[in-house]
């Protein structure tokens, strides 16, 4: 049923998939999917920790870090590639978050700060930083994510167009060499 949900809510967003339709493509009633799930929103919550679920089962037992962390963004990347579903669910759920009273706003929110710490701690060890808290560490790993998110949507639009794992490795290496240019020349 969660294969379906994410087909479902990928292709039609939140607000505008039904469970009738999830119920129906899954061969159950709503009762059935509500037996299961308490309601649509956490069917929704269930389909997002589901595909985060399977990126941490790929980064093994302990999470890499500094330059191993972010070549693994690349390696994602690369792989996103390869599901578009999940890509297409992660796309417009992650814009359709913003609006009000959705109910994946703080998963995103919450998702985004994750994030946002595990880049900047990957930079800040990379370069040899002393401030992981510096906002020009900050600034270029929020600079990554938007680059990552953008070249999804870019890549969903046209994917012959859009290599995303080479302008993601592009991105970061510029970076590296901006933010710490005695360590990354290019």
């Amino acid at each position: 049923m969660l294969n379906i949900a994410t087909d479902t809510f990928a292709a039609r967003g939140y607000n505008n998939a039904s469970l009738a339709e999830i119920a129906d493509r899954a061969g159950l009633t709503q009762a059935g999917v509500l037996h299961y799930f308490r309601s649509k929103s956490l069917l929704l919550t269930s389909v997002l920790e589901r595909r985060d679920q399977g990126d941490i089962e790929q980064l093994g037992p302990e999470r890499p870090r500094g330059l191993a962390f972010l070549r693994h963004l690349v390696d994602t990347a690369l792989r996103n590639a390869e599901r578009e579903g999940l890509v297409r669910l992660y796309a417009v759920l992650s814009a359709e978050s913003v609006t009000e009273d959705h109910p994946a706003q703080a998963y995103f929110r919450d998702r985004y700060t994750g994030l946002r710490a595990f880049v900047t701690d990957a930079l800040t060890e990379a370069c040899g930083l002393p401030d992981p808290d510096a906002p020009r560490t900050r600034d270029a790993a929020n600079a990554i994510i938007a680059v990552m998110d953008g070249l999804q949507v870019q890549w969903l639009l046209d994917p012959d167009a859009v290599a995303m794992a080479a302008s993601t490795d592009l991105v970061i290496r510029s970076l590296l060499s901006t933010l710490a240019p005695d360590r990354f020349s290019n």
